[in-house]
């Protein structure tokens, strides 16, 4: 009789150092939990160093890696100094999850959003993650190369008359997402970005606060009938992080239950 051995499967980030933005709660703070799960020491970056500090002591309890950084989106010295540290910490960077960001404040038509809010989501939405991914590529480079995912939006992919700022940044987000897939990766960096749909995080609940309704008409108009899970979104990113997705670069992966087809 042949005997068969089984063996488990690697762990979908085994052994790799992954820094994640905006970690402190919503999608960052599941992918911090998924990614320590599947075998990554993750560095969480974000404002809020509390959230930060009960998330790490959370992954370590559960057997994971886990540290925290605080880093400021608005601020490009803040940002490079949150990748400097997870240089310090680990000596190297394999992955990286640039999905810290900011919602718009007023809701409203274009010709009424503040100068405001166009600049916040500019600095936040746009310029954060520029100088971050030039940072981690920086470090990446050290170590032969690695993969970066941006957080976008679907509202990257259509007119958003309520939120036209906030789109407009996302979408240009696309725009240096694709920019760097090709301007690296014959340095074996690889850069994707994913856009999610409507997602349960307490920033689609902020939304809701200030436009009532926002919520139910979101699930009226996904083919899914709801809306996605954080850890539902962290997983795409997972697997775009992962080596399972060697050949996927310049991608923008909709996360979104079918409502941008």
């Amino acid at each position: 009789m042949t005997l068969i051995s089984e063996s488990s499967p690697v762990a979908l980030l085994a052994g790799k150092v992954v820094f994640i933005t905006g970690a402190s709660r919503g999608i960052g703070a599941e992918a911090a939990r998924l990614f320590a799960g599947e075998g990554a020491a993750v560095v969480l970056a974000a404002r809020n160093t509390t959230a930060l500090d009960a998330l790490v002591d959370e992954i370590r309890t559960g057997g994971g890696t886990a540290d925290s950084v605080a880093m400021d989106l608005t601020d490009r010295t803040s940002i490079r100094a949150a990748v400097d540290r997870v240089e310090q910490l680990h000596g190297r960077l394999d992955a990286a999850f640039n999905n810290g960001g900011v919602g718009q404040r007023v809701i409203g038509p274009l010709d009424s959003t503040p100068d405001d809010d166009i600049d916040e989501q500019f600095t936040v939405n746009f310029r954060s993650h520029w100088v971050a991914m030039v940072a981690e590529a920086a470090l990446m480079r050290k170590s032969g190369g690695g993969a970066i995912v941006n957080t976008s939006s679907i509202g990257s992919r259509r007119a958003v008359p309520p939120l036209p700022a906030y789109a407009a940044m996302k979408r240009a987000l696309n725009s240096i997402t694709e920019t760097a897939a090709v301007t690296w990766a014959a340095e074996g960096i690889r850069v994707n970005g994913i856009t999610p749909g409507g997602t349960a995080t307490e920033m689609m609940d902020e939304w809701e606060a200030q436009a009532p309704g926002i919520i139910e008409a979101n699930n009226a108009a996904s083919p899914i009938g709801r809306m996605a899970t954080p850890r539902e979104v962290a997983e795409v990113a997972g697997f775009l992080l992962s080596d399972r997705a060697s050949a996927v670069t310049g991608a923008i992966v909709p996360v979104d239950g079918g409502a941008g087809a």
